[in-house]
């Protein structure tokens, strides 16, 4: 017989849901475990009730233990009525049971107690496993029912009280509430014996649909999530439970703490001593001038920070700021020592000594701690001449200096050469990207050396490296007509011209330039929408001129007629398509406000692959990278390490639920390529309002070998809708903006233009400081994603099959009804198929009705978790080592012939566009799917309403009114036709298709 216990302490509970109908409760919990039952006292008209009473159930079986659930239900005690009406429950799952020494009293918010019923507040619990054998089980309260009666105050055995109050045996298994909390104790209480507690559940282990997994040196306890096309553990996506800062956070809620919240609430905080080092004066002097070249060095342990040094001065200013991790200083002093520069040894000047136990610290808002002037003091300890103004302060990253701070924690000695300006965190903005648009329209008075042939004319229009030409047109009267429209691409500041030549083909790959001219870009015409933009003609001057203003001096020229604009109602795609962050159009008087607000919290990341060797030894150099919009974030590079901290939090504003935020690892190289770790995509429509979602993304990359996991990435998002309205409405809304639709692009136009975009936004941010180098910026946008190869190919065919398996499932049951395999089953589609002839007013509506009670019913099973890579989606696993091998192959190939080169890129090319079509194919079948199944929740929110609303509309009208109606609308006269989608198509076209899970 085992002694393991169980111990509930049932602390207090806190804004209780009032139910007697005068603002108040009378309280009392209800604790079921293994088949047990025990309850609290009733707490009359307290909303704020304490109960303080511990009860302690047998363990039956130690080794089933982390798959049994502790509930916790409050009721509402009727004396009137003799009933209970619940406030609420809490559940909590065995893998979260710890040692008594461990245990700790946790807030846990309330959840509905049944569908209908409504919840509020919170419930204090203590809850541990005990194995002493002096503690006995409790002996239940009599039933609150029997209590109420009778108001008897014997109790019954014990046993015969459990086996009264047990669960019904028929309910045994069925799922609860949607909120388990999980958390793991510490690895050096974990027990030694193979068959205790700890032990089993670092097993893994099946719990319904969901694997509940934990690892033996982990801190906290991980949901391993997995769905239909689930994947292997290793890959898939794990729920965490960190202390941030604003608490701890256990299912998506954040269960308060006692320290004061910050606005760095999704990190956890980080402790750094910062000192501000502004100025000296009254230096002693050194030499017949009576100046030194002073500089400062700060020694905290084996960390120091230098300024830089000024010659000949005695009233130097720095005011540089140092900052160092807390939890690397091994020391309780600090020394700020000022040196004279020399030749040979510098000079020691003064220095000025800190106690790291006295140094203050400092929470904003609070303003800056303002810097003192402090003597300077000998190495003996004796006052010298001069002065150091200094500032000392403890803080964490949510102060102001922390930007700016010089790290010096995070590079080691090796790497003292490394500039802090490349460690520190950034914030960048891609520049503000402009379609221009070249409507070449004729030429005339042609002059050619050869007046004996009919020149073959065309025009070649260049920005930068951006070059286009017309078609070729024979001149035959000194004129050549075209009308052809030519796009670029053009970024603010506009630094390059506008440059057109007409050129001559004289002979095979041989142009002759009869001339050209240079328009400034920042002098053409903006425009917002499609209204023409006036034609202006322009002299050609001389094809050996380079001055831009000659064309103003020439009286009788070549002339131009052509019509250039920067349209502003586009929007200039820079990434791929099905991983789009903006939407808004280049033009900001067509923005409209914001919906919410992102916040992003990068934590840190696990068990990183080395991607260098240092002193014999694997290493990494990491930062992160965050796009969203046009606002770009870097974090700091933690050098040499595996298991980097971050704790960085940057907030973006929300314009379109419809966009998606992706994370990126790199590896930083100082100076040479960075290489890619890994990212992470999540889609804002598929997160809930105000949720806080903690969870540890694998960093999957496919390599040449297949692909490979690189390590975890932590990180806590959440999204705050500032107007429910606005953003429902927003589904109703074309996806990109009206120029889109009313003079749209062809999709080789979009391709070609997104790959100019890319590569300007790659050449900006690659001049700031720190710079975010091409292959960084082409990573997270997916510039390669339009290359053909085997693998995706067979992907989107499967997602296709995906799809159209429902079909295909409802074909072979529609099949063994017609062969009578199951005579019942076919005798009820029989009458069924009856009724709706003899009634087929009631067929859109039950139709309606049945989708809405299936949307319904799928709201058990929406997804809890934001969609990840997934390795089978992508089919990455089971791939042909041959087929891996093109895909890494150089585009050119880089195989034999010249032959079997040209055939290999064409054959990729069409592939390419085939791919891509079978892949918008399936995303609008996943679409269809995700109607019904809760991944975006305010879109299917949406749907099953109007599923709701249209099955009392299709009851109440007529069918053939229905019918005629339909008829006349799809046969309309185009008068009545309006260029811009329709509301339904738009609120089709933003549900999301599982193509933010492809690799």
């Amino acid at each position: 017989m085992s002694n393991l216990k169980l111990g509930v302490e049932v602390v207090s509970a806190h804004n209780l849901l009032p139910k007697d109908g005068q603002g108040s409760s009378s309280a009392f919990v209800e604790l079921e475990f293994d088949g047990q039952k025990f309850r609290t006292t009733v707490k009359e008209k307290d909303l704020d009730p304490f109960w303080n009473e511990t009860f302690y159930f047998n363990i039956s079986n130690p080794d089933e233990l982390a798959n049994e659930t502790l509930e916790a239900h409050i009721y509402n005690n009727n004396v009137k009525s003799h009933s209970k009406s619940s406030l609420g429950k809490v559940r909590i799952a065995g893998t979260s049971f710890v040692p008594y020494s461990d245990a700790v009293v946790l807030h846990y918010p309330l959840e509905k107690g049944s569908v209908f019923s409504r919840s509020r507040g919170e419930l204090g619990l203590k809850v541990y496993i005990t194995d002493d054998a002096s503690v006995r089980s409790s002996t239940p309260l009599p039933a609150v029912d029997s209590y109420v009666n009778s108001h008897s105050t014997h109790s019954q055995p014990a046993d015969q009280l459990v086996q009264d109050l047990s669960p019904d045996p028929s309910s045994k298994g069925k799922k609860g509430s949607r909120h388990v909390f999980y958390h793991l104790p510490k690895e050096s209480h974990a027990p030694q014996q193979p068959n205790s507690y700890v032990s089993s559940s670092q097993r893994p282990i099946n719990y319904g649909v969901d694997a509940m997994r934990t690892e033996p040196n982990a801190s906290k306890m991980v949901r391993v999530y997995s769905n239909l096309s689930s994947q292997p553990a290793e890959y898939a996506l794990k729920e965490t439970s960190p202390v941030l800062g604003a608490g701890r956070v256990v299912g998506g809620r954040v269960i308060r703490s006692d320290k004061p919240s910050s606005t760095y609430d999704l990190v956890e905080p980080m402790q750094f001593l910062f000192v501000r080092v502004v100025k000296a004066q009254d230096l002693p002097s050194k030499d017949v001038t009576g100046s030194l070249d002073p500089y400062v060095e700060v020694r905290v342990g084996n960390y120091r920070g230098i300024t830089k040094h000024f010659e000949k001065t005695k009233k130097p200013e720095w005011n540089t700021v140092f900052s160092f991790s807390k939890d690397r200083i091994q020391t309780s002093v600090m020394e700020v020592v000022l040196k004279d520069k020399d030749m040979l040894i510098d000079d020691f000047v003064g220095m000025v000594r800190f106690d790291l136990h006295e140094i203050p610290t400092r929470v904003p808002p609070d303003s800056p701690l303002a810097p003192e002037w402090y003597r300077l003091e000998a190495k003996n300890g004796e006052k010298t001449k001069g002065e150091l103004m200094l500032a000392v302060w403890m803080g964490t990253q949510a102060d102001e200096a922390y930007p700016d701070a010089w790290h010096l924690d995070t590079s080691s000695s090796f790497d003292s050469s490394v500039p802090q300006a490349l460690i520190r965190s950034k914030v960048y903005h891609s520049p503000r990207l402009w379609y221009v648009r070249v409507n070449v329209i004729e030429v005339q008075d042609l002059v050619v050396a050869e007046k004996n042939r009919f020149p073959d004319v065309h025009v070649k229009v260049q920005i930068g490296n951006q070059v286009l030409k017309t078609k070729h047109v024979q001149a035959r009267t000194a004129n050549a007509l075209w009308n052809e429209d030519l796009m670029f691409v053009a970024a603010e500041p506009f630094d390059d011209h506008l440059v057109l030549s007409v050129e001559d083909c004289v002979g095979p790959n041989k142009d002759e330039v009869l001339g050209k001219v240079f328009i400034p870009l920042n002098t053409v015409e903006r425009r917002a929408d499609d209204r023409n933009v006036h034609s202006r003609w322009v002299n050609l001057q001389k094809p050996s001129s380079t001055d831009i203003e000659e064309t103003k001096k020439d009286k009788f020229a070549t002339r131009l007629h052509l019509r250039v604009s920067l349209d502003g109602g586009y929007h200039v795609l820079d990434e791929s398509t099905h991983y789009s962050s903006d939407l808004r159009p280049t033009a900001k008087q067509l923005w409209k406000p914001s919906i919410g607000v992102l916040e992003l919290g990068i934590l840190n990341a696990d068990g990183l692959h080395p991607m260098k060797t240092r002193d014999g030894r694997g290493t990494s150099d990491t930062y992160c990278v965050a796009k969203y919009g046009h606002k770009w974030i870097r974090t700091r590079t933690v050098v040499d390490s595996l298991n980097p901290k971050y704790n960085e939090q940057y907030t973006w504003e929300v314009f379109d639920p419809s966009t998606v935020l992706t994370i990126g690892v790199f590896d930083s190289s100082h100076g040479s390529k960075d290489m890619r770790i890994g990212k992470v995509r999540i889609r804002i429509s598929t997160l809930e309002t105000g949720r806080v979602y903690t969870h540890s993304y694998p960093l999957l990359v496919l390599h040449s070998s297949g692909v490979k996991k690189m390590g975890e990435l932590h990180l806590a998002i959440r999204f705050s809708c500032t107007s429910m309205t606005n953003m429902m409405f927003q589904y109703s809304k074309p996806l990109l903006p009206k120029m889109h639709y009313v003079r749209p692009l062809t999709m080789t136009q979009l391709e070609m233009l997104r790959h100019q975009a890319v590569n300007i936004v790659a050449a900006r941010l690659s001049r700031s400081e720190p710079p975010l180098k091409k292959e960084v910026v082409e990573y997270m946008t997916d510039a390669d994603s339009h290359l053909w190869n085997m693998r995706r190919s067979k992907a989107n065919f499967f997602r296709l099959m995906s799809v159209f398996n429902g079909l295909f499932v409802v074909g072979k049951w529609f099949g063994e009804v017609c062969m009578w395999k199951n005579p019942v089953t076919t005798a009820l589609v029989h009458v069924l198929f009856l009724m709706l002839v003899c009634f087929p007013e009631l067929i859109l509506p039950t139709v309606s009705l049945y989708m809405f009670v299936i949307g319904i019913w799928n709201y058990r099973f929406r997804p809890r978790y934001p969609p990840h890579m997934n390795t089978r989606i992508s089919y990455a696993e089971s791939v042909h080592p041959d087929e891996l091998d093109e895909e890494f192959d150089t585009f050119p190939t880089s195989r034999s012939s010249e032959l079997v080169r040209m055939r290999y890129d064409r054959l990729r090319t069409v592939a390419g566009r085939i791919q891509t079509v079978v892949g918008d194919v399936a995303t609008q079948g996943e679409r269809i799917q995700a109607l019904l199944s809760w991944r975006d929740p305010r879109a299917t929110a949406i749907f099953v309403t109007f599923c709701l609303v249209s099955s009392i509309v299709f009851y109440t009208t007529p069918f053939q009114v229905l019918v005629l109606l339909a008829g006349f609308y799809v046969m309309r006269h185009p008068r009545f036709r309006h260029k811009l989608p329709a509301a339904p198509l738009n609120f089709f076209r933003r549900l999301p298709a599982r193509t933010d899970s492809m690799l």
